[in-house]
C-alpha cells in the first residue's frame, strides 16, 4: 500500500492499512510482542503521521499494538543518560506532531499498554481497551518519572490519574474505563468492531469541515498546556533527575534485571 510517498516497506516498525475509502487510517504498532517504542518505531509513527496529514478525507488515525499487548513502553535500554536526550525528543515529537493534525486519533488497547504506550494511548481523543488490558504508568519504580503522563493523566482523570504517575500502580480494563481513563470498554478480541462501529455510526454521519474545527477547538486547552508543561517537563528530567544516582540506579536495576537499591540521593 502507498500512502503519498510512504510505502509500506518504508517502515520497519509500523503497520498501516487504509479503511471507509481513505476516511479511516489504521496504525498498528508492529514489534510484537511488547511492541517497544524505540527509536526506530518512533521514527516510523512519525513518518506515518506526516503522510496522513497530507490525506484530503482522512477523519480518523487509530493507533493498536500488533500480537498480544498495545505496548510496553518506551525503550529502556536508550534511557541510558548518554542516550535519553534523543529518545525523549523524538518521543514528545510524536504527540506534538498529533497536536497539528486536523483528524480525531484514536487508541485501541488491549494487552500491556505501559509507560509511554499508555501516554501514546491516553493522549488520544478516544480511548477504547479490551478486557484483559492492563494499563499502567510505572517509571516511577525505576527511578524515573512520566513526563507527558504527569501532565496527561491528572487532564484525563483527575487525582485518579496523578496518583498513577505518582506511584506506578496498573490498573485493569473495568477499572480505567470507571475513572475515565478509558471511553469505551469492549470483550477481549471485540476491538476492530467495536472501533468500526463507532466509526459508521457515530463518525461517518458528521460533517468533514466541521470535525476538523471541532477536534482543534475541544482540545486547545489541554495543547496549550502540553505546548508549554512539556518545556518544562524535559527540563526536570533531563537537567535534574537525570543527574541523581537513584535514576541512573533504576535504569541499571532493571537492565540488570535485579532490585534497586535507592541511594534517595
Amino acid at each position: 500500500m502507498k500512502l503519498f510517498d510512504l510505502e509500506k516497506a518504508d517502515l520497519e516498525k509500523v503497520l498501516f492499512r487504509l479503511e471507509e475509502k481513505g476516511v479511516v487510517l489504521w496504525c498498528q504498532l508492529n514489534a510484537p510482542p511488547g511492541n517497544i517504542l524505540d527509536s526506530v518505531m518512533i521514527t516510523d509513527l512519525r513518518r506515518l503521521i506526516a503522510a496522513a496529514r497530507k490525506l484530503p478525507d482522512l477523519r480518523l488515525l487509530v493507533i493498536q499494538g500488533s500480537g498480544n499487548h498495545f505496548s510496553y513502553g518506551a525503550s529502556i535500554p536508550e534511557h541510558r543518560p548518554d542516550r535519553i536526550r534523543n529518545l525523549l525528543e523524538g518521543f514528545h515529537g510524536i504527540f506534538r506532531d498529533l497536536m497539528e493534525v486536523d483528524f480525531p486519533v484514536l487508541s485501541l488497547v488491549h494487552g500491556k499498554c505501559l509507560g509511554g504506550g499508555l501516554e501514546l494511548a491516553a493522549f488520544c481523543d478516544r480511548v477504547v481497551v479490551e478486557q484483559g488490558a492492563e494499563l499502567g504508568q510505572p517509571e516511577i519504580r525505576l527511578g524515573v518519572f512520566a513526563p507527558l503522563g504527569s501532565l496527561l493523566l491528572p487532564w484525563r482523570c483527575g487525582a485518579a490519574g496523578a496518583n498513577l504517575a505518582l506511584t506506578g500502580k496498573t490498573v485493569d480494563a473495568s477499572t480505567a474505563r470507571e475513572m475515565g481513563l478509558a471511553d469505551e470498554l469492549v470483550q477481549a478480541g471485540e476491538g476492530e468492531a467495536a472501533v468500526r462501529r463507532w466509526v459508521r455510526e457515530e463518525l461517518l454521519p458528521l460533517s468533514a469541515s466541521s470535525l476538523k474545527r471541532a477536534r482543534k477547538a475541544s482540545r486547545w486547552a489541554l495543547h496549550r498546556e502540553l505546548r508549554e508543561g512539556l518545556v518544562e517537563m524535559e527540563f526536570l528530567y533531563l537537567e535534574d533527575l537525570m543527574k541523581t544516582k537513584d535514576a541512573k540506579e533504576g535504569i541499571n536495576a532493571f537492565l540488570e534485571k535485579r532490585s534497586p537499591v535507592w541511594s534517595h540521593e
